[in-house]
């Protein structure tokens, strides 16, 4: 019986520690920048979309806030898509994929097949994405984050 040394072959926390993002302290220069732009996108996304979801229950319905916030995280998940593979673009891809845009086509799919969901708050809310990115564009060039001085 062959015994096998564990500790020699990576763990799984370790290949999904390796695939995440790193931290933005340690690095430096314009990957930096780049990480803080795709998490202030991201967080400026989730935030409109949180703030929209309840104005939207209240002034119609359950059904149309939830078609709604369910778009708005498919555009967050396409955002995040584009995101990375505008990160590989230099290194491992010669070419910006197109699999982010099987989410929107999978997204209009379930969204015409399930009638449960209404496609126009679907829709609406896969470009809650564009207006994260005007609102952080608006707020970064108003208020500029502040320069460390070195």
């Amino acid at each position: 019986m062959e015994l096998i040394d564990i500790s020699a072959q990576p763990s799984l926390a370790s290949k999904q520690a390796n695939q995440a993002e790193p931290d933005i302290s340690q690095l430096s220069g314009s990957m930096a920048e780049y990480y803080r732009l795709k998490q202030g996108l991201v967080m400026s996304s989730l935030v409109i979309a949180g703030l929209l979801f309840g104005p939207l229950w209240w002034s119609y319905s359950l059904k149309v806030a939830l078609s709604y916030l369910l778009g708005a995280l498919s555009g967050i998940v396409y955002l995040r898509l584009l995101a990375k593979n505008v990160e590989q673009l230099g290194t491992e891809n010669p070419q910006v994929g197109k699999n982010q845009l099987g989410v929107f086509i999978g997204l209009i799919i379930v969204a015409t097949q399930w009638h449960q969901l209404s496609v126009l708050p679907i829709f609406l809310g896969f470009l809650t994405y564009k207006v994260g990115i005007i609102v952080y564009v608006v707020w970064t060039t108003i208020l500029p984050p502040s320069t460390p001085q070195g």
